[in-house]
């Protein structure tokens, strides 16, 4: 295994989630700074209200976001779920989701690696949060229907992409 010397500490100017406070005020989201390392943002999308949990890991040199929806998974969907999950994943490029099993929720997961002491711009900031959000939006409904109406991960997901045209 390679030999890292990790402990170095670095001086940072500011911390970097003063930057995605800032952002989250001139969105006027609801947000609460939980301490200096953690900030909860409340953003309201198309298809349900986020819950953002934003952290400042410094021991790795990371902002880590987790973008939850209100949907408790019944343990009778889990493995559906966890399917829809799996073939949420094969389609994203940034980011990842989770099914925190402590709390049965769907979550959205991503960082923002820092390394050296790189302190985050407004545009990757703001591209944080956007990734997540829209990553929640485009796949919302095909957890709602895998988890209640039942369907199939492969059926959630399809469903969940049907793009229309128009208006009826």
């Amino acid at each position: 295994m390679m030999d890292l010397d990790l402990d170095a500490e670095l001086d940072r100017p500011s911390n970097p989630l003063d930057l995605i406070e800032r952002l989250a005020a001139l969105n006027n989201w609801t947000f609460d700074r939980d301490s200096d390392d953690e900030l909860s943002v409340a953003v309201t999308g198309g298809w349900a209200d986020y819950h953002v949990a934003i952290t400042w890991l410094a021991e790795v040199e990371a902002i880590h976001i987790a973008c939850a929806f209100d949907l408790k998974v019944p343990d009778r969907r889990r493995a559906e779920v966890l399917q829809l999950v799996s073939l949420v994943n094969e389609q994203l490029w940034l980011g990842h989701f989770d099914l925190w099993s402590s709390e049965n929720v769907v979550m959205y997961r991503h960082a923002l690696l820092l390394s050296g002491g790189a302190e985050p711009t407004d545009e990757q900031a703001a591209a944080l949060i956007k990734a997540a959000i829209e990553a929640c939006e485009r796949y919302f409904q095909a957890f709602q229907f895998v988890v209640w109406a039942g369907k199939t991960a492969k059926e959630g997901l399809e469903g969940a992409m049907l793009e229309t045209v128009g208006e009826a």
